[in-house]
């Protein structure tokens, strides 16, 4: 590796320490590099997924991808922040792990530091990858990887909530009708929506499908369509339809708001869709609908499968066996299954809604959604995403209009 991407290398590790050691607890290091070239037959994987052991499903398929290439796998799993650093420490000690599994955002990141080869060099076939799934891993034209499965948001709905209302969910196909909706559920009593707005990543992930749904732009913040939708959920605040706690929300606390019964929609995701089958009352989901009608882009979560540089370019083709093994039909449905994803295929997702029904949604959402790095925003999201969730912060407490507060976080990100 040349001087040149060593010193983007560097950089891009001090821009990821410097934004999750508040949040995060690294662990311990790798204890020095090692020669892969004395241990040829064994090609290591890391993983973002430290819930699964040695006899998970998973460390079981990861092993058989091994036997299918006819080489051992060593697996390292790690917490998904602890994964980045070490993913861009390793490539400065130029000893990456073959293959790497890491979040969508990161992609961009770890590619302009040059940590990544391009499926141009590793001939990896992303043919069948829906598009605006495979574009949370391109950069620079270029596509670093392809997605094991996404997760993205939707509308939970309670339907007795909505009965004892008289709200018909067929109805709710724009801001104007679930508004109405919402303020017929304040008028029977009830609560009606509820969703997370936190000043971090999770509160600009939540207000994105509202934020793309008036047909914002992320390069462009203090737009009449980005203020517009800030000012929905502001109103919202102000008439009652939603609860001030929604600022300090994780999505995990606005789901247990939810999970009360007292609510008639909740914005969160697929990975809910175990607790909503626990929840003692009949629920439904619908993508997240546009200001004027039809499904909003929501923004996509999940990871990337990615091939890191390698000295040894010999490398590449076994490691792109193994990658080709785990984003296969059969592997993708039983491991987007386990991990409540939809599959980033087409053919998959049929197989996956003709299992379960209840998925369906959850398809046209994924369908529809965008990646956060998507038109080429790249490393230049993660400020744009802070400016956002600082603009979301000021406007639902008061201290600035939805206008002020966007204005000052367009200017903030120039």
């Amino acid at each position: 590796m040349n001087r040149s991407a060593r010193r983007r290398i560097t950089a891009a590790v001090l821009t990821v320490v410097a934004v999750t050691a508040g949040a995060t607890a690294c662990s311990s290091g790798t204890g020095g590099t090692s020669s892969k070239a004395a241990d040829g037959g064994t090609y290591t994987i890391w993983d973002p997924y430290p819930q699964f052991d040695k006899s998970s499903a998973w460390a079981k398929l990861l092993d058989g991808c091994g036997t299918e290439a006819g080489v051992k796998i060593k697996r390292t799993a790690f917490d998904t922040s602890d994964l980045t650093n070490k993913a861009l420490l390793a490539a400065q000690q130029g000893n990456s792990a073959d293959v790497l599994i890491v979040d969508n955002p990161v992609v961009s990141t770890l590619a302009e530091a040059g940590v990544l080869t391009s499926t141009d060099d590793n001939k990896l076939d992303v043919s069948k990858v829906i598009p605006n799934l495979l574009a949370a891993g391109q950069s620079g034209g270029k596509t670093y990887g392809t997605p094991i499965g996404a997760n993205t948001l939707a509308l939970y709905y309670n339907k007795a909530v909505l009965k004892k209302a008289g709200v018909d969910i067929s109805s709710v196909k724009d801001w104007p009708s679930l508004t109405a909706a919402l303020a017929k559920v304040k008028e029977a009593g009830k609560k009606g929506i509820t969703f997370s707005a936190i000043g971090t990543e999770e509160g600009s992930f939540q207000f994105l499908p509202w934020y793309w749904g008036s047909g914002a732009e992320l390069t462009a913040l203090d737009s009449d369509q980005a203020v517009s939708a800030l000012s929905l959920w502001k109103n919202w605040l102000d008439k009652g339809y939603a609860p001030n706690s929604v600022i300090n929300n994780t999505q995990t606390t606005s789901w247990q708001e939810f999970a009360s019964g007292d609510y008639a929609f909740a914005e969160n995701g697929t990975w809910q869709l175990a607790n909503a089958e626990k929840a003692g009352f009949d629920y439904g989901v619908i993508p997240v609908p546009a200001a004027t009608g039809g499904d909003a882009a929501a923004p996509t979560g999940g990871e990337f499968v990615t091939l890191p540089v390698q000295d040894d370019t010999g490398r590449y083709a076994t490691s792109q066996k193994l990658v080709s093994c785990l984003s296969n039909s059969q592997n993708l449905l039983d491991t987007d299954t386990t991990l409540s994803y939809v599959a980033p295929t087409a053919e998959v997702q049929d197989k996956q809604v003709a299992a379960n029904a209840k998925l369906k949604p959850w398809v046209a959402a994924v369908k529809a959604a965008k990646g956060r790095t998507s038109d080429d925003l790249g490393t230049k999201y993660p400020k744009i995403s802070e400016q956002l969730w600082k603009a979301v912060q000021s406007a639902l407490s008061g201290s600035a209009s939805p206008k002020d507060a966007l204005g000052s976080a367009q200017s903030a990100v120039k």
